[in-house]
């Protein structure tokens, strides 16, 4: 890799890491290419995304931004997994690591917090904000669809009613 292939990388990896709101660090000891292909199919499903990085690579990339206190995991074959929603990266990294023992979670910034892989999985069973978006929208769509059912019934009550004397008028006039 050259210098100006060195700091085409630099400058993307710096792009990718501003956008997001947590970037989990893991060491990824004899993943296959196909392991890894399969992870970051999953990742990018879950609106993540997964990048294999030189080290020193990814310190200078980090440096300046809000992860740069993350700079001391990077040792031996890293990756980072990295996401806009504060749980998916977590969430897609913690459930492959507990399928693929040859990945291993190392820590993660959250903004300017450092958590340590306990805080990782911790994080990684909140729910992600398109379930939290998806459970609030089922909240607010169910009482509106009660009260919709309870304006329609009173409605339903009287035509019943009229339909009624409709009916009983028919048959006493026929009977007349």
């Amino acid at each position: 890799m050259d210098r100006t292939q060195k700091e085409k990388a630099i400058a993307a990896l710096a792009r990718r890491v501003q956008d997001a709101a947590l970037v989990v660090v893991t060491r990824h000891n004899g993943l296959t290419v196909a392991e890894v292909t399969d992870l970051r199919r999953k990742m990018r499903a879950a609106g993540a995304g997964f990048n294999v990085t030189k080290n020193r690579l990814a310190r200078i990339a980090l440096k300046d931004t809000s992860f740069e206190s993350l700079g001391g995991l990077f040792k031996g074959p890293t990756a980072i997994a990295y996401s806009r929603d504060p749980v998916s990266a977590a969430k897609v990294a913690t459930e492959y690591a507990k399928a693929n023992d040859k990945l291993t979670i190392l820590g993660a910034g959250l903004g300017t917090l450092v958590l340590d892989p306990d805080g990782v999985q911790a994080l990684a069973k909140l729910p992600s904000l398109d379930e939290l978006r998806a459970g609030l929208l089922g909240m607010i769509k169910t009482p509106a669809t009660r009260i919709a059912g309870v304006l329609q019934a009173p409605g339903g009550q009287i035509a019943r009613v009229l339909s009624a004397y409709a009916t009983k008028d028919e048959a006493t006039g026929e009977a007349a």
